[in-house]
């Protein structure tokens, strides 16, 4: 079995949300499905993820993340702000 390396615990949602690359690029449309005080979870499709980017939640403010790893449409993000 797989060790849990995470360092907060983990809620699973589902929250809309925007996805950002760059300075002055419009924001995209994602989804989190799960969602930490370290990062997340999204689902984001036809998108080729940097290896930095901002996620705009509907709710507080939006965060600096750095890509973790991918699988498909599916990838984590740590937070880094």
């Amino acid at each position: 079995m797989l060790a849990n390396r995470r360092r907060s615990e983990r809620l699973s949602c589902r929250r809309l949300a925007k996805i950002q690359f760059g300075t002055g690029g419009l924001p995209r449309d994602c989804t989190i499905t799960d969602i930490s005080d370290g990062g997340v979870k999204v689902v984001a499709e036809h998108l080729d993820i940097p290896a930095e980017f901002t996620i705009i939640l509907s709710e507080g403010r939006p965060r600096q993340c750095k890509l973790a790893w991918r699988i498909g449409c599916e990838f984590g993000a740590q937070f880094v702000d």
